[in-house]
């Protein structure tokens, strides 16, 4: 998208913060593992609990248990219990959590061109 098409379709954007899509979807990935846990979502078809927190280097058992509930409230990710003992439950994205790939695409490009240069 150019900045031209942008700016075309900023005045959508201009509502109320509470009602703008930019701000509700930044408000989504907030929290220092939101975002990591949707990224290793999309690294893997489905993954178990113990698997992801290895993947998570420093989370906790009690906020991976937290991030994984308030994703699967907000219905980007689902919870798949399995009936056998000893109790297994996978994770993995639900389609609107795997349509976030491109933000996160568009964030790495922007990512690697500017950060660099905002840290020195």
């Amino acid at each position: 998208m150019t900045t031209e098409e942008i700016k075309t379709f900023m005045p959508q954007l201009m509502v109320d913060v509470e009602e703008c899509p930019v701000i509700r979807t930044l408000e989504l990935l907030n929290g220092r593992w939101t975002a990591q846990v949707i990224y290793q979502l999309e690294k893997y078809e489905t993954i178990r609990f113990g698997e992801l927190k290895k993947q998570l280097q420093g989370i906790t058992n009690t906020m991976l248990s937290n991030t994984l509930k308030n994703l699967e409230e907000k219905s980007i990710i689902k919870r798949i219990q399995y009936d056998e003992m000893p109790v297994r439950v996978e994770y993995s994205l639900t389609e609107m959590g795997g349509e976030m790939l491109p933000i996160f695409y568009e964030m790495s490009l922007w990512g690697t061109k500017y950060l660099k240069k905002a840290d020195d």
